[in-house]
């Protein structure tokens, strides 16, 4: 691999205009090169010279895992879809046509899985809040307008729909008022987590100006920042010319009795391989703050046990702690991406048993699905036929955390809405599972809003109205 980023690069994003000058550095064929433009009319696409140089092996390309997580490919979109995108952007005449097209192609890859604009934004005084999602009773999660980028963009990103120029699509709020004001009407909510996008891209003056009035907010306990930031560009920790004050600024937020967790992405060990990602977490967790990792399976990136041995046994070297193992959701370029839950079992499985017992922290593999988080605990074997076991991590009612049920085994089942679940599960979770109104007491938090009709789970949503 190249020898090296100078570690006080300044940082520079690479988009769809940037193509044919990253084609021409790295020696990408004429047919990559014509793929990663037609994919990205539809998906976003964004890296950093950060990734181009320390992240990517050029000479595996296209199967190089860290190429596959950020360049567009062939397969995320379907073929019929690509063959129209490419005669559409041939002639400038079309321009209309195309942008008619890219919408239609958006609009069939679900891009607001689980409910999350239907039933996550709550209101106050019959006013939804913008930049707001409370979808689980203590926890409110909170989209600063000038954190809603990232350094490089995922291209298997559940979030796509953030960055693709549509407002109707984007959370963002432009302040943290509305925030503050809300939580002051729900003392329930003991954790905020600060999404995107990503925070970490606000210079730190503007992250204060969104952190700091949490800490007036005596009911809030823990802060969460959710961040990819470390395995994109380090330097944002180490050499940026205010890493030095985002640090000091998560001394104040420790300092005010809050936890400050930071919830870092890494999908590859390679993301953790170099010194700089190393010293972003050592500095990082030098002021106090946590860090906890995770990422989802993916195909054509990480789905190999191997590969999540190395990579939490990284993070746990680093003085981070194993988190999650998603399932890859429903939602853009899914069926490309995709890891059938009966492989995502043996994956997890295989890995977990590998891992000293620090690391045993790690949960998975687990779908954000539209009632809950849901992990699949294993598979069983009955006179009935095989089961997975399954189980309510979290969910939108808190009635229904930690109940577990069954759904009978598939091998190509890979999301929540591909199972049948055992005809014996309590009416309760059920009705939670089909995507209907919750039952028993109702949440502390928001209520599911909406039509019967907005509130339809997983593939339902494909064709949003």
């Amino acid at each position: 691999m190249p020898a090296g980023l100078p570690e006080t690069a300044r940082f520079r994003a690479f988009g769809p205009r940037h193509i044919d000058e990253i084609a021409r550095r790295h020696g990408l064929s004429d047919d990559l090169r014509d793929t990663v433009r037609r994919v990205s009319l539809v998906l976003p696409f964004r890296v950093n010279e950060y990734v181009l140089t320390e992240l990517i092996d050029w000479d595996r390309v296209p199967d190089d895992p860290m190429f596959q997580l950020t360049f567009p490919q062939r397969g995320m979109l379907a073929p019929v879809d690509e063959d129209r995108l490419a005669k559409l952007s041939a002639d400038p005449a079309d321009t209309p046509l195309l942008r008619e097209a890219v919408q239609e192609i958006r609009r069939r890859l679900n891009p607001h899985p689980s409910g999350q604009q239907q039933l996550n934004v709550p209101t106050q005084d019959g006013v939804q809040l913008p930049g707001l999602q409370h979808k689980y009773r203590e926890t409110v999660l909170y989209f600063p307008g000038q954190g809603q980028t990232c350094h490089a963009y995922c291209t298997y990103c559940f979030r796509w729909a953030q960055f693709i120029g549509d407002a109707d699509l984007r959370f963002a709020a432009p302040d943290p008022g509305g925030l503050i004001r809300y939580l002051a009407d729900h003392p329930e909510v003991q954790d905020v987590l600060v999404t995107g996008g990503d925070p970490m891209v606000m210079s730190t003056e503007r992250l204060r100006g969104h952190l700091e009035p949490l800490l007036g907010v005596d009911t809030v306990r823990t802060i969460r920042i959710g961040t990819k930031s470390v395995a994109y560009w380090p330097q944002r920790f180490v050499t940026d010319p205010d890493a030095d004050d985002v640090l000091r600024l998560f001394e104040r937020v420790i300092a005010s009795g809050r936890q400050l967790a930071v919830m870092a992405h890494f999908s590859h060990p390679r993301e953790l391989s170099t010194g700089l990602a190393r010293q972003a977490l050592a500095r990082i967790r030098a002021t106090g703050a946590v860090v906890y990792c995770q990422a989802p399976l993916i195909a054509h990136v990480n789905d190999d046990a191997r590969v999540w041995s190395e990579l939490w046994r990284a993070e746990l070297a680093a003085g981070a702690v194993p988190y999650y193992l998603f399932v890859e959701r429903d939602t853009g370029p899914h069926d490309y991406f995709k890891v059938p839950l009966a492989r995502a079992v043996e994956i997890f499985t295989d890995a977990y048993r590998t891992l000293p017992g620090l690391a045993r922290t790690v949960r998975g593999p687990v779908m954000s699905a539209t009632p809950g988080k849901v992990v699949v605990d294993g598979v069983e074997e009955t006179p009935d036929g095989a089961y997975f076991r399954l189980r309510m991590l979290q969910a939108r009612n808190p009635d229904l955390v930690g109940r577990p049920f069954r759904a009978r085994w598939s091998a190509d089942a890979a999301w929540l809405d591909d199972l049948a679940p055992d005809p014996a599960t309590p009416a309760d979770l059920a009705a939670a599972l089909r995507g209907g109104a919750p039952t028993g007491p109702a949440p502390t938090g928001p209520a599911p809003a909406g039509s019967g009709a907005a509130r339809r789970t997983g593939r339902a949503e494909r064709n949003p109205a």
